[in-house]
């Protein structure tokens, strides 16, 4: 039985920024049927709420298990049965479970087609920093990052657009330690969704602002895709 969360609001709708349920929404929207697909810890395991049956999107989680469903709720909830992130998860028809050693082989292997992530930097060329942050009193936490960052075949990240400064973390470089070298192929933030191909950062649409004051805030060059007001 699906637990997809249905928002009020659309998606489409560009008149305010994405809370975090939209933006997943958005996320799912995204990934092409039939996918092999891992979440990250955090922001992106809301993800699973949103896939559609017919999308027949296959959900590995490291820890163990593919053909994860959605977030458990009520009397849904398994102890056993839980996520990477130590969330709750039912399981779709057909779903297995493996070693965990397996579960990295998979990841290492180049068998996933997309991971979503969280981030603290993206840089304009696709490097990933959400391990730490290099400050002394930081605790790192790596877990699968780096092995989902360079084994699956494309990375979307999922994070907000600005620090609590007001500084944007999509940079023209990282200067926190790197999870993966190129790898991010999209951004999705509550702003913005921005494309990284090789003549620069795409901004594919905008949510509750405009191009212009976008770009004012941000220190690298974006790309207008059409469309884009």
């Amino acid at each position: 039985m699906s637990n997809r969360i249905e928002d009020t609001q659309a998606v489409t709708d560009h008149s305010a920024r994405l809370d975090k349920n939209q933006l997943a929404e958005l996320v799912a929207r995204d990934i092409a049927p039939g996918s092999f697909v891992n979440l990250g810890i955090g922001q992106p395991t809301l993800v699973s709420n949103y896939l559609l049956p017919e999308q027949n999107v296959t959900l590995h989680t490291e820890n163990g298990m593919l053909g994860m469903g959605p977030e458990a709720r009520g009397d849904e909830v398994d102890g056993d049965l839980i996520n990477a992130g130590k969330i709750p998860v039912t399981e779709l028809p057909g779903a297995a479970y493996f070693h965990h050693a397996d579960s990295f082989a998979i990841m290492r292997g180049g068998h996933l087609d997309v991971c979503v992530l969280g981030a603290f930097q993206v840089s304009a060329s696709g490097d990933l920093a959400n391990w730490h942050t290099g400050a002394p009193d930081a605790i790192p936490a790596v877990g699968g990052a780096m092995d989902l960052a360079t084994g699956a075949k494309d990375v979307y990240v999922m994070m907000s657009l600005f620090t609590r400064e007001g500084v944007s973390k999509l940079v023209s470089e990282c200067t926190y330690p790197l999870t993966g070298v190129g790898c991010v192929t999209r951004v999705y933030t509550g702003e913005a969704v921005f494309l990284l191909e090789d003549d620069g950062v795409h901004v594919r649409e905008t949510h509750g602002v405009s191009f212009e004051e976008l770009a004012a805030g941000m220190d690298i060059p974006l790309i207008r895709d059409p469309g884009v007001e």
